[in-house]
């Protein structure tokens, strides 16, 4: 048997595991057609703050002479293209040379497009990353990702969310096959939406369901509010909140604009100028945009105005909804699309997503073999970007990308650690280590960092405390020596086998927390051969030491494989003796499982984040 053969046979058995249909059949037959060749050029939009640049580029849907594209020389329709299996067919039949979705929803039809040389498409522009408009709402009982294995979740099919729930699970360590996908046509709310038919509402009126995939408009229905918990009145779910968000997870819908082979090979000119044109579009939007929120700005009020008339007062009925629109997304400009494509082994650029797209398309049973795409291949630094654009930079420039600010993060973290981490925290796994270690190899752990790097890179928008935690046995023992000889703690029993007590009530050695009060009070100081707050503090300060030296092999390791991390997103912390899994060890083995490092995915407000103009 062939290699081929093998090949078919298996994403065959994928197609019929998923239950889904190929992207061939959803679309249906199409006869392909040439690309147009000179006159208007149709190219589709859908509803996302992002295509509000193009709109303003464009000077509204046909291209105004005064406007950017007008200026460049192009001649532009746009045309709606939220229905992307619709899209798809006027894109083979040549009536656009244009595709326009997330990177996911491209690589979702790869097979039907790649099918023919004409249609195979250029990625040549990232517009923006979901930073905020894209959320998972759930019931009670699901604290964070690591409680998703078995769970029923609803989401549009073909749409932007099937790869962010993609990211969730490998992010998690889960498959699809390790949860329940309930399937429905629209993405969210809106005139003319039936009932049942988006997610919001599934989720509202089924309560088999445990999450929900959902645009920010639809949360607010959900929950209240994003920072809220829904009440049960007012037509929100009791008890459903939101779990998280691209706010956190900002490296997993990346926005993008394709162009069938045949057209960019004919007009590479036109494919260059439309790039360049939406970047300048975008300096000036978020130029506008920050004066708009300071002080107010006639010209970006102009530019919502004409949003609303485009996409309707039905569906957009104040500015305010316009502009909420524009902020769920974070524009990469030109910086971003120099990373994005030209950064090597850039862990959310264009081959790892080019990959992970064919691979989910393959998985999920809209493509039978792998049909790849091509890269921009523009050149950021010609004339027209430099002359026209204010943000160029070299790959060799934007290698310097921290996102936040570490002193705040440090104070953000130290308050959480006062009472909210957990309900913060996205995603957690640990490593452990031996008594007295303080290497930690990449022979020993390369698979864990790879992950925490993983996890980190796709969070972009979280921090990750690697948090170092000691064994307390030694602690325990000195709380007894010390409280037996300062004559406050009284044992009866024997040897093995004792009952302590502590000003005449039983001591129980398993609450931590008591404990731990008891020695920060000083009830056990005054004995210096066996002083807990002491070894207590010297916990602190070893845990810190062992999280300090987790992240630096973590740093070694990620230079050495050429991977870029944000180092201000990882933070050391040193928890101590304070959150044993085995508050009480009986033996060696109990005592090695408390001394442990924990990776921790938590969610931070935006006021730990630098200002940057650009999201890459």
């Amino acid at each position: 048997m062939t290699k081929q053969t093998y090949t078919l046979i298996f994403s065959l058995l994928l197609c019929l595991a998923a239950g889904a249909d190929t992207f061939d059949s959803l679309v249906g037959p199409v006869t392909v057609g040439n690309s147009p060749a000179s006159g208007r050029i149709r190219i589709p939009y859908i509803t996302w703050g992002g295509d509000i640049a193009t709109f303003y580029a464009n000077g509204g849907l046909t291209t105004t002479k005064d406007s950017i594209f007008g200026k460049l020389g192009l001649d532009i329709e746009l045309f709606p293209g939220d229905d992307f299996i619709g899209q798809v067919k006027e894109y083979l039949a040549g009536k656009t040379p244009a595709l326009r979705g997330t990177f996911q929803m491209i690589g979702m039809c790869s097979e039907t497009i790649g099918a023919n040389q004409k249609t195979k498409t250029h990625v040549v522009m990232q517009l923006t990353w979901s930073t905020g408009g894209d959320n998972l709402v759930v019931r009670p009982g699901i604290k964070n990702l690591n409680d998703l294995k078995g769970k029923k979740f609803v989401l549009q099919k073909e749409g932007p969310h099937v790869g962010m729930l993609d990211d969730v699970l490998e992010s998690a360590g889960l498959t699809w096959d390790d949860i329940k996908v309930v399937w429905v046509d629209n993405l969210g709310s809106g005139p003319g939406i039936k009932d049942n038919t988006y997610p919001a509402s599934k989720f509202r009126n089924d309560p088999s369901i445990d999450g929900a995939f959902v645009i920010s408009p639809d949360v607010t229905g959900l929950t209240g509010g994003v920072e809220n918990t829904g009440s049960g009145a007012e037509g929100t779910v009791k008890g459903a909140r939101v779990l998280m968000s691209t706010k956190q997870l900002s490296r997993s819908i990346a926005d993008v604009y394709g162009f069938r082979d045949d057209f960019y090979k004919s007009n590479f000119s036109f494919v260059e100028k439309f790039v360049a044109g939406y970047l300048m579009a975008c300096e000036e939007l978020v130029k506008l945009m920050k004066i708009y929120e300071k002080s107010g700005s006639p010209e970006y009020t102009a530019i919502l105005k004409m949003a609303q008339k485009i996409y309707g007062e039905d569906w957009f009925p104040t500015l305010d909804d316009v502009h909420g629109l524009i902020s769920d997304c974070s524009f990469v400009g030109h910086p971003g699309n120099v990373v994005f494509f030209t950064e090597k082994n850039n862990l959310n650029g264009f081959d790892a997503f080019h990959e992970k797209s064919l691979n989910l398309a393959l998985k999920l049973g809209y493509a039978r073999t792998k049909s790849g795409f091509f890269p921009s291949g523009l050149d950021y630094d010609s004339k027209i970007f430099k002359e026209n654009l204010s943000t160029i930079k070299t790959a060799a420039e934007l290698t310097n990308r921290e996102k936040f600010n570490a002193e705040a993060v440090e104070k953000q973290v130290l308050a959480l650690n006062e009472g909210t981490l957990d309900e913060n925290t996205l995603l957690t796994f640990t490593i452990n280590f031996e008594p007295n270690q303080t290497e930690f190899s990449e022979a020993a752990y390369s698979q864990d960092f790879q992950k925490a790097i993983t996890q980190a890179s796709k969070f972009a928008g979280a921090i990750m405390t690697v948090r170092g935690h000691s064994d307390p046995t030694l602690t325990l023992l000195n709380v007894i020596n010390a409280g037996l000889k300062k004559g406050i703690i009284q044992k009866t029993g024997s040897s093995g086998n004792y009952t302590y007590y502590l000003n005449g009530k039983v001591l129980d050695l398993s609450q931590t927390k008591n404990l731990i009060d008891s020695i920060m009070s000083g009830a056990f100081d005054g004995v210096p051969e066996s002083n807990p707050r002491d070894t207590m503090q010297a916990a602190v300060n070893l845990s810190r030491q062992r999280a300090e030296s987790v992240i630096k092999a973590l740093e070694k390791f990620a230079e050495k494989k050429g991977l870029a991390i944000d180092k201000s997103q990882i933070t050391p912390i040193g928890v101590g003796i304070r959150e044993p899994i085995i508050p009480k060890p009986k033996d060696k083995g109990e005592a090695q499982v408390n001394m442990r490092v924990e990776f921790r995915l938590v969610k931070v407000s935006s006021e730990v984040t630098k200002d940057t103009d650009f999201d890459f």
